[in-house]
C-alpha cells in the first residue's frame, strides 16, 4: 500500500479548495514524490485523474476543476519536472513520454478507485492515453483535451533516431530554450506575461494560479518550476505511439479539439468504438484556460453516460 501525505491548500481554507497531497513514485525513470491537488469530497473514491499541459502545472487548472469538484473527486498531479513534484527529470537519451505514462500509472494505482476517468490537456492528454492502453481495466473512460497526436506518417517518422536531431533544432525547441526563467518577484512575472504570447486571453486569476506553482522561490527571487530544458525535452521527445495506444484502449474516449492551432490530428471513429470528437469553437490549443465551460460540459456528460 502506497503512503500518502496531505495538507490543506491554505490554513483555514474553504473546503471547496483543493488539498495538497504527495504520492511517492518508484519506477525506472527515477523515484521521488508527485505533488497532487485533491479536489472535491475527500470521503469518496477518486473519480478522475487530470494531467496538465507541458510547461504548466495542476494549479493552472484550478478555475476549471473547482466547479466540477462540487460533484466529483479529482486528483490533478504536477507531472515529472513540473510544479511542486520532485521526480527527477532526465533528458539524456530521452526519446518519448513513457516516463509521464508510467508516472500516471503509478498514480492510478495509488488511488482507492477500482476504475476512474483519466484525462488531460496536450501532453497530459497524450500521456493519459498511453497510460490507459497499459492499464485499461483501471480506466473507465478518457477525456483528451487537444492531445498531441501527430498524423500517422509523422508518428512513424518520429520512431527514427535520426529525426531526433531534426526536432531538436525546431523553432519551438529553440524558442523554449531562450525563455526567461528567473524573475525578481511573482508580480514581475505576472506583468511580463499578462496578455502576451501563450497567455493571451487568459483571465488574470488563471495566470495567477499558474504562477502560484509555476514559480519556485530562490535566494534571488523566483524561477520557473519547469525548466526550459525540460519543457524543450518534452517537445523534442516524440518517439511514442498514440495511435497504437488508441487501438489498444477500447473504452469510451472523448476528444475536444481546438478550432485554431490544434495539435490533434484527424481521428476517424470506427465501428464499434465509443469515440466522440468535438471542436471547441473559437478555442486555441490552450482552450481549457479560456473556454472552461466546454470542458466541464463534456466531463459531466461523460460521467452521466457511464453512470457514477
Amino acid at each position: 500500500m502506497r503512503s500518502l501525505s496531505g495538507v490543506g491548500l491554505m490554513d483555514g481554507s474553504d473546503a471547496a479548495q483543493p488539498r495538497r497531497l504527495t504520492v511517492p513514485i518508484r519506477n525506472r525513470w527515477g523515484e521521488g514524490d508527485m505533488a497532487v491537488l485533491d479536489f472535491g469530497p475527500g470521503h469518496r473514491p477518486v473519480d478522475m485523474v487530470f494531467a496538465h499541459a507541458n510547461g504548466f502545472n495542476a494549479m493552472t487548472y484550478r478555475q476549471l476543476l473547482l466547479p466540477l469538484a462540487k460533484q466529483f473527486r479529482i486528483w490533478a498531479p504536477d507531472l515529472r519536472g513540473h510544479g511542486r513534484s520532485n521526480l527527477p527529470p532526465q533528458t539524456m537519451g530521452r526519446r518519448n513520454w513513457h516516463d509521464h505514462r508510467d508516472d500516471l500509472i503509478s498514480l492510478i494505482e495509488a488511488t482507492d478507485s477500482p476504475s476512474l476517468l483519466l484525462g488531460g490537456h496536450s501532453i497530459g492528454g497524450t500521456s493519459s492515453l498511453l497510460a490507459a492502453a497499459q492499464v485499461p481495466d483501471r480506466v473507465k473512460g478518457l477525456l483528451l483535451l487537444d492531445p498531441v497526436i501527430w498524423p500517422k506518417p509523422t508518428v512513424a517518422a518520429f520512431q527514427l533516431p535520426v529525426l531526433d536531431r531534426v526536432v531538436a533544432q525546431s523553432s519551438i525547441v529553440k524558442s523554449t530554450l531562450r525563455r526567461r526563467s528567473v524573475f525578481e518577484t511573482r508580480d514581475q512575472a505576472f506583468a511580463s506575461w499578462k496578455g502576451r504570447g501563450a497567455f493571451k486571453g487568459w483571465p488574470d486569476e488563471v495566470l495567477r494560479d499558474y504562477l502560484a506553482d509555476g514559480l519556485l522561490e530562490t535566494a534571488d527571487g523566483v524561477k520557473l518550476a519547469c525548466s526550459p530544458q525540460w519543457e524543450a525535452s518534452n517537445y523534442s521527445s516524440q518517439a511514442h505511439n498514440p495511435w497504437r495506444a488508441l487501438r489498444q484502449y477500447r473504452g469510451p474516449v472523448r476528444i475536444l479539439r481546438a478550432e485554431h492551432g490544434s495539435l490533434c490530428g484527424t481521428i476517424r471513429p470506427s465501428a464499434g468504438r465509443d469515440l466522440k470528437i468535438s471542436t471547441v469553437e473559437g478555442g486555441g490549443h490552450l482552450f481549457p484556460m479560456t473556454h472552461p465551460d466546454a470542458v466541464r460540459r463534456t466531463v459531466t456528460d461523460l460521467v452521466a453516460e457511464l453512470g457514477r
